[in-house]
């Protein structure tokens, strides 16, 4: 199907896992321009509440008649072939397209549409991005890959001709989207169980640079970023630490790194104050600036934004203190976003620092192992949960405890349960414990914190 035309003649869209972070923002979107929408999903959720709310009827679970009068279907990666709608669909010469296509259809849409793509750092950025343009009162539609608090969601309906989201490089999902300004972030040796190897990464992004239309904004500091550029005719800018950049921060308080200044050329264009701990949360913050002030973003409604950014959900999350103790959780599941994390987590002054990780997929966990182990090793103590096999079965042979003896003191436990035990009978007041991963282990985050809670009130 031609990816152009695809919503010609389109009056009624139904979406198979409508409840999905990916999927709901773009109903809210499609539903806002007139279509009629219907959806089903197999779990409640926040997001199906959020969908009933404006009257778009859902089902709970796959059915072949939930198809019937579309006139086209939208459907998750997680969504199996076999799937009773998609067959229904099929059989009654419905359309079904992937999300990526849809999101790729809806983007284009969009006069001013920012791809923010890269390794690491692709939610926090896009966030940013859209509480800066949000604050600034510039309307963007928002499609954000987890919740900003400051929305209270993961999307947002605008009515500007700016659109902001993520582009996931995994399986190419964003060769699909033809952003006029796109962001690289950072490209990193990743979902190799996809590309294999990272020359394949970097000409990915490379055809993705080829597809933006208007402006590349650049991290002019990392060497794959730039060779994935090498050649593009699109007009590129530099961000990043290093003085050839167009952009540069310089970082002004050293310790706890949360403050720095904007130069562009000679010129100081203003001064940060970010909320959010890391030099990695320096660079998410300056690409966000360089976008906005490329939109004409005054460099006072950047300052504040910045400064009022508390960060997106599941990124350096503190869940809250008890007992001295404090709780945090963050998604990083890749050696560079945990090398990133927990360094920020050591310079941030508490007494001893509690890594709790649960690798994601064999592939990954098998392929970077010692830069798993050497990333595991930066905070005080660490500990570690069964592998999180996702879409993989364990061809790798591969166990946590083999990242464990390649780390110093490192302990690790099959359930959520015991980890929360030996965590809590071990640590002391002025600790801080952060668990850490892309897959659930954020509700071990949540039970060490009710039992710490539980603990105290004792």
């Amino acid at each position: 199907m031609d990816k152009q035309n695809l919503l010609d003649g389109v009056k009624t869209i139904h979406f198979i896992g409508i409840g999905g972070s990916g999927m709901c923002p773009l109903a809210e979107i499609l539903f806002n321009e007139g279509y009629k929408i219907t959806g089903s999903d197999m779990a409640e959720s926040d997001t199906l509440e959020r969908i009933r709310s404006y009257g778009i009827p859902v089902t709970m679970g796959h059915y072949p008649e939930n198809v019937e009068g579309a006139d086209l279907i939208v459907y998750t990666a997680a969504v199996k072939l076999d799937n009773p709608e998609l067959v229904a669909a099929k059989h009654l010469g419905i359309p079904a397209v992937e999300r990526c296509i849809m999101l790729g259809e809806v983007t284009r849409k969009y006069n001013r549409s920012i791809g923010v793509s890269g390794t690491h750092g692709k939610t926090t950025t896009t966030s940013m991005l859209t509480q800066l343009l949000t604050m600034a009162d510039y309307d963007p539609t928002a499609i954000i890959g987890g919740k900003l608090p400051f929305l209270g969601s993961n999307s947002r309906i605008g009515k500007s001709d700016i659109i902001v989201c993520e582009a996931c490089e995994y399986v190419d999902t964003f060769l699909h989207l033809n952003p006029a300004i796109s962001i690289i972030l950072n490209i990193d040796a990743d979902h190799l169980d996809y590309f294999g190897t990272l020359d394949r990464i970097i000409e990915s992004f490379h055809k993705f640079a080829q597809q933006t239309t208007s402006l590349l904004i650049v991290n002019g500091d990392d060497a794959n970023t730039l060779k994935a550029v090498e050649g593009v005719e699109c007009r590129a800018i530099t961000f990043g630490f290093g003085e050839k950049n167009d952009y540069r921060a310089v970082i002004t308080n050293e310790g706890v790194m949360d403050e720095f200044d904007i130069i562009k050329g000679n010129i100081k264009l203003t001064t940060v104050k970010l909320k959010v701990p890391g030099k990695h949360n320096v660079m998410n913050a300056l690409a966000a600036a360089v976008a906005c002030f490329e939109l004409g973003v005054s460099a006072r409604d950047i300052a504040n934004g910045l400064g009022e950014f508390t960060g997106a959900h599941r990124r350096f999350e503190i869940l809250g203190t008890e007992g001295g103790i404090t709780v945090a959780d963050d998604f990083a599941h890749h050696p560079t976003e945990l090398r990133a994390t927990l360094t920020a987590a050591m310079e941030m002054g508490y007494k001893n620092v509690w890594a709790v990780f649960q690798p994601h997929t064999y592939s990954r966990t098998a392929m970077l192992l010692d830069d798993f182990a050497d990333a595991l090793s930066i905070p005080d103590h660490t500990v570690l949960s069964e592998i999180l096999a996702v879409r993989e079965t364990n061809t790798y042979n591969i166990y946590s405890k083999d990242l464990a003896e390649k780390i110093k003191g490192c302990v690790w436990f099959e359930t959520f349960e015991e980890i929360t035990d030996f965590v809590v009978n071990s640590v002391k007041p002025g600790d801080l414990i952060i668990t850490l991963g892309g897959g659930n282990v954020y509700m071990c985050a949540n039970m060490i914190y009710d039992r710490l809670k539980q603990k105290y009130a004792e």
